[in-house]
């Protein structure tokens, strides 16, 4: 009898472990995920007025990826044990390139006035970011592209509790950011001609939303790896749901929408025999809004 309860106590100290060290975690990053990048889609569909713009069309991501490049590729070619630079691990370094990008994206819209511009801009710069990644991918060893790929495949599963605390402080920063501004992101919807005639300020509005978004996608896509489909996905359910345009509505509800739309991909990884890539979970759940945006829109 005392072997017995032994037994079962021992059984549910492993399962707590599990539970507190392998599923909570994954969970709280699959939700702090999803918020970031839904909260930093509505902010860049409306300063950009683009109902497609997501976190990524930036080059925040793109940036991020350079540094995760840089880390693992040059740290194969060198020869660092690990394959990645001394002192520095793959997050740390794809946190840096993000954080590298933001302030490149941040001067360039002191710079540009208009959103067309800025939004060019930003795809140019991913356009570029990506060519350098894929000059270190050509001359880079197998196991460093497999440390490379791995992290672009995009993961719940890796990060720790320090990460997904740094991950919650950039929501909170981020959602801070946003929502005291919810009443200029209003005003912007209607152009920038409106804006300025109604006395807002358009540059610094356009300056703190991508300050915020670019704090969001650079925390998470440093722990994640690079995450589409969400941020575009979540705001337009949200104002689906709300039927509203008011931010002050649609940024807490396009958070909660992404939460629930990263659990869903997350928990439809799970059910292949071997958990499938987070990102390609992620489109196949977000494409088909994507499509129905378009066919909805079709002069976009």
């Amino acid at each position: 009898m005392a072997l017995a309860v032994a037994d079962l106590s021992c059984g549910g100290t492993a399962d707590f472990q599990v539970m507190l060290h392998l599923r909570m975690p994954r969970m709280a990053t699959a939700m702090l995920a999803g918020a970031a990048l839904s909260l930093a889609g509505a902010q860049m569909q409306s300063v950009l007025r683009n109902p497609l713009a997501d976190p990524h069309i930036m080059g925040v991501s793109s940036g991020a990826a350079l540094g995760a490049a840089i880390a693992t590729m040059l740290g194969g070619r060198a020869g660092f044990s690990g394959n990645t630079l001394p002192g520095i691990s793959t997050a740390g370094a794809a946190f840096l390139g993000a954080l590298a990008a933001a302030i490149v994206i941040l001067a360039a819209s002191k710079k540009f006035k208009n959103a067309t511009t800025l939004l060019i801009f930003g795809v140019m710069l991913g356009f570029i970011v990506n060519a350098i990644v894929s000059i270190l991918q050509f001359s880079s060893d197998a196991e460093s592209l497999k440390l490379f790929y791995s992290w672009t495949a995009g993961s719940f599963s890796n990060s720790t509790w320090p990460q997904i605390l740094i991950m919650a402080a950039a929501l909170a920063i981020g959602f801070i950011i946003s929502y005291n501004s919810r009443k200029g992101l209003d005003i912007i919807l209607f152009g920038d001609e409106f804006a300025q005639m109604a006395g807002a300020g358009v540059t610094g509005i356009r300056l703190r939303a991508l300050l915020s978004s670019c704090v969001l996608t650079g925390a998470v896509t440093a722990f994640c790896g690079p995450l589409g489909f969400v941020g575009i996905v979540a705001p337009h359910i949200a104002r689906a749901i709300c039927r509203t345009s008011a931010h002050s509505t649609i940024l807490p509800a396009s958070l909660l929408t992404g939460c629930i739309i990263s659990l869903a991909a997350d928990l439809l990884s799970q059910l292949a025999s071997a958990p499938l890539p987070t990102a390609s979970t992620m489109a196949v759940v977000g494409i088909p809004v994507i499509l129905y945006i378009l066919i909805k829109k079709p002069a976009l």
